[in-house]
């Protein structure tokens, strides 16, 4: 059955201190304050209508809340529980109301434990694509995808295709045929899903897509200029899956955050996935260059939807090899 997810639309994280947070992701990056109280920051992109894309929580411990899809209709919730619940994961509703800027809402663990939202409804606000004279930082345009290390990937990859109607634009396997990542899709780009095999569940990374690559490198000097060169942590590069120009960052609280530019589209119905060998070394970096251990062996951590406890992790079906690629 088709759902009607449309992509990838939201992010929430738990930070340690929000205005430092406010001051990475206003001042740094550029995204659009849309409101804040004491607890919360409601962050999107110049191109963004939705209310938000990211909602930054004040919290005690760094970790991810959850991760959001918008589905096109509202009874299109009901489906997706049943899906959930048939095959024997958590659910929870949210009603209209319990969570600011967005309506009744579903939330669910999926198959790897990844808590993840459903949600048909958030209030729209005045697009600032135009307003130029707003531009700053990496002149962030929306929400692009997330990128989380499961311990098996192909059971992921079965449950988001087989299940709930993901394509695939791009895959790596082994020499024995054994799926290492998949770049998963419902919006007509490269990905809003991706997955890696690693000690999971984990958030490798979020990423917003920006106008260009120079947008990188303009990043780059403001961050430096404001005292965050040490957050730059990999790039600016060009991936070889995907074909985009990317840029790693950590925020205060060390979650990643990817700002990435000039991948193709995906809108075609006979369009094929591209493999990738896991030994050839031109799928990791385009360009040759070495990612740091950090971007392979730190990711942020998942809370349970239910206990609100952190996610214990397990380890990767498939044997550990370096280099792996998360785009």
């Amino acid at each position: 059955m088709d759902f009607s997810i449309t992509r990838i639309a939201r992010t929430v994280l738990r930070v340690t201190d929000l205005q430092a947070s406010r001051k990475f992701y206003v001042d740094g990056l550029g995204l659009i304050e849309t409101e804040s109280d004491e607890n919360h920051i409601y962050l999107r992109g110049l191109e963004e209508h939705s209310h938000h894309s990211l909602l930054l929580k004040k919290g005690d411990k760094p970790v991810v809340e959850v991760l959001s899809y918008k589905v096109d209709k509202d009874a299109d919730l009901e489906e997706i529980e049943k899906l959930f619940k048939s095959k024997g994961l958590k659910t929870k509703w949210m009603a209209k109301g319990q969570q600011h800027a967005i309506g009744r809402t579903l939330r669910a663990h999926d198959i790897s434990g990844i808590p993840l939202e459903f949600f048909a409804e958030m209030p729209t606000v005045d697009r600032m694509l135009q307003r130029y004279d707003l531009y700053r930082g990496a002149k962030i345009q929306r929400i692009d995808h997330v990128n989380c290390a499961v311990p098996d990937v192909q059971k992921a990859y079965d449950f988001y295709v087989n299940q709930l109607g993901f394509r695939c634009s791009e895959y790596t396997d082994t020499e024995e045929g054994e799926l290492w990542a998949a770049w998963l899709y419902r919006k007509p780009t490269v990905h809003d899903q991706a997955f890696m095999s690693g000690p999971g569940p984990r958030l490798h990374h979020f990423a917003f897509s920006l106008t260009d690559r120079l947008s990188l490198l303009d990043c780059c000097d403001v961050l430096a200029s404001l005292g965050y060169a040490d957050s730059i942590e990999r790039g600016p590069g060009r991936h070889g899956l995907s074909n985009a120009f990317f840029l790693y960052l950590r925020d205060p609280d060390g979650h990643r955050v990817e700002l990435y530019t000039g991948d193709y589209l995906t809108i075609d119905t006979d369009i094929k996935p591209i493999r990738w060998d896991l030994n050839n070394p031109l799928r990791q970096t385009f360009w040759g260059h070495v990612a740091p251990d950090c971007w392979f062996n730190e990711a942020s951590t998942f809370v349970d939807i239910e206990t609100d406890e952190e996610i214990d992790y397990k380890e990767p079906l498939l044997e550990q090899r370096k280099p792996y690629i998360m785009t």
